[in-house]
């Protein structure tokens, strides 16, 4: 029985890996609402990866519980590579990071350190500074419980020693719109989501979150720098597939989209935007995930964050 269950398994994956990809037109699934990071990156490689397959790339936003529902969606899509995931770091969690396959990363930046112009500060020491002589004053916002614009904060207040209250959001554009708005008063966003309100004057940048200055935002000092030493923190966005799909068809699926990702008007794209584009193949692309999420694991449990 057990051979014959087998047989049936490895004919069903050879049926798929044998299909032509792809034969209809591919679903990128974003857990996010519009105006974030991953849909903003996502709809930037859309019409290349259109080109590049010869069939519509239809970009689909299905949001909540941090990224959770849409990386649960497309972990139980047919395993044909019709379906995908953009993923941030907040989307691929404990529960769902052995039901899908790893194809590329499609980008690995600092988050940059924003305040709104009402916040009396313009620098990281003088934010450390109001937030100890302010407790709890001072309130952040964040994609959602456990995403990475709210641990990277959560790693900002343990190494600083400062307490700022935490705002959940079901998206980083709606928790930009409310520190535009003065609803809150810091975020650690990535850098397209807010690059533009920082250059229209609509709020103040005060540092990034990597270990060394960051290439497109190169007068920004970095965190550690600036009063925070040993703070670093990266936000990334990657590409995944149901786990079943055929390890031939991932391969094929992430070299088309590293491809994409050396398009030099892709390229441009997402620098304007504030984000270096990575590729890497799915190997190392999971070994990466696994890194993350064992670094963001243990702040959580030191920090009694349960993710939503």
């Amino acid at each position: 029985m057990k051979k014959l269950l087998a047989a049936v398994a490895l004919s069903v994956a050879f049926a798929v890996s044998a299909q032509p990809f792809p034969s209809r037109p591919v679903t990128v699934v974003v857990p996010f609402p519009p105006g974030g990071g991953t849909d903003a990156l996502t709809r930037i490689m859309q019409p290349t990866l259109s080109s590049l397959w010869g069939q519509p790339v239809i970009v689909e936003n299905k949001p909540g519980a941090a990224g959770a529902i849409g990386g649960d969606f497309v972990a139980a899509a047919k395993p044909d590579g019709m379906t995908l995931l953009m993923s941030s770091t907040a989307g691929i969690t404990a529960k769902n990071v052995d039901k899908l396959a790893p194809i590329s990363l499609v980008s690995a930046s600092p988050y940059v350190v924003v305040v709104n112009p009402k916040v009396p500060v313009s620098t990281i020491g003088e934010l450390v500074e109001y937030a100890k002589r302010n407790p709890g004053k001072l309130s952040f916002g964040s994609s959602g419980t456990g995403a990475a614009s709210h641990l990277s904060a959560e790693l900002f207040k343990s190494m600083a020693g400062v307490e700022m209250l935490h705002v959940p959001y079901k998206g980083t554009g709606q928790a930009v719109t409310d520190l535009l708005g003065g609803q809150i008063d810091v975020m650690f966003s990535p850098a397209e989501t807010v690059m533009q309100q920082v250059q229209a004057g609509r709020l103040k940048a005060l540092a990034v979150t990597s270990a060394r200055r960051f290439a497109v935002l190169p007068d920004l000092p970095t965190v550690a720098e600036a009063g925070v030493p040993g703070y670093e923190a990266l936000g990334w966005f990657g590409l995944f597939a149901p786990a079943a799909t055929p390890k031939d068809l991932v391969a094929r699926i992430s070299a088309d989209v590293n491809k994409v990702l050396a398009d030099p008007d892709v390229k441009r794209r997402m620098l304007a935007a504030g984000a270096e584009p990575s590729g890497m193949t799915p190997e190392r692309f999971a070994a990466f995930v696994r890194a993350e999420m064992d670094k963001w694991t243990r702040l959580m449990k030191e920090r009694g964050i349960n993710p939503e």
